[in-house]
């Protein structure tokens, strides 16, 4: 099922209903977690019903307005914020694995919510632990290669991964041209999470999509360039069970550029949960 709903602005928030439930200041301490390879912040007194994971190279914060008043937990991934980075280089499943211990301090199940890089991690546990996962809550997350993908790559980089596919040029002159012409987030990260990321931008999900039960609501920004609202459409149809709902107006940071319609559907799956 889809649902279209346009907001005024690319930061816009149309809320209909107590705006205090956002909050002025969300600063919450960090608690630690899996014996202290995992930080993120609690919201509320009693055990988390919510599980909060963010996108590549963002902390916690992202979902201060979206949890405010809610039993949740936002965490900061492996090697993102306060928490270390992972011992060794992997995808999202081996992510899924790290966060796993979560669960079992909360109440179950719970809502997972998985923005961008997150949403990726989030679809492994899910399908690793159904039991323990009652809903999702998806936005802004690369879950399927684009339906048309282009190659904009230059050509001296092209040509230097060819080359040294051959062993004509060496490590040090790849990185060089990685540095210079890798993706932002390519340039800013460095060994085991460099590694990472090569590794989870080119994944794609169709088997762990299939496999989940729960039922998912995918939350996406009409302008989203980064995981376009064609990727949502197509996940959807591997769902059992999806809404899909496109925001007018709002990019890839829906967590910021429009919390309110994030707080709707978490609240939805919530109520369902009982």
């Amino acid at each position: 099922m889809r649902c279209f709903r346009p907001l005024t602005g690319p930061r816009a928030v149309n809320w209909v209903g107590d705006s205090s439930i956002f909050g002025q200041n969300s600063h919450v301490a960090l608690t630690s977690f899996a014996n202290g390879s995992l930080f993120g912040a609690r919201f509320g007194a009693d055990p988390p019903r919510v599980i909060a994971l963010h996108g590549w190279g963002r902390n916690h914060r992202d979902f201060d307005r979206c949890l405010d008043g809610l039993n949740a937990v936002s965490i900061d991934l492996p090697g993102f914020g306060a928490s270390p980075v992972p011992p060794q280089a992997g995808g999202a499943a081996m992510y899924a694995d790290l966060i796993s211990p979560i669960l079992d301090t909360c109440k179950t199940p719970v809502v997972v919510v998985g923005h961008s890089f997150g949403g990726r991690v989030a679809v492994h546990l899910t399908a690793r632990r159904p039991a323990a996962i009652g809903g999702l809550v998806l936005t802004g997350v690369p879950l399927l290669h684009r339906a048309h993908r282009t190659v904009n790559t230059p050509l001296r980089y092209r040509l230097g991964r060819m080359l040294h596919s051959w062993g004509l040029v060496g490590d040090n002159y790849l990185e060089r041209l990685r540095g210079k012409y890798g993706s932002a987030d390519y340039r800013a990260a460095s060994g085991v999470m460099r590694d990472i990321l090569v590794t989870v931008v080119n994944e794609s999900y169709e088997k762990q999509l299939r496999s989940i039960s729960a039922p998912v609501d995918l939350v996406w920004g009409d302008g989203d360039n980064a995981a376009p609202p064609e990727i949502a459409a197509r996940a959807e149809a591997l769902l059992a069970d999806a809404r899909l709902t496109i925001l007018g107006g709002v990019d890839h940071f829906v967590p910021s550029a429009a919390p309110a319609a994030l707080r709707e559907a978490i609240d939805r799956r919530l109520d369902a949960l009982g």
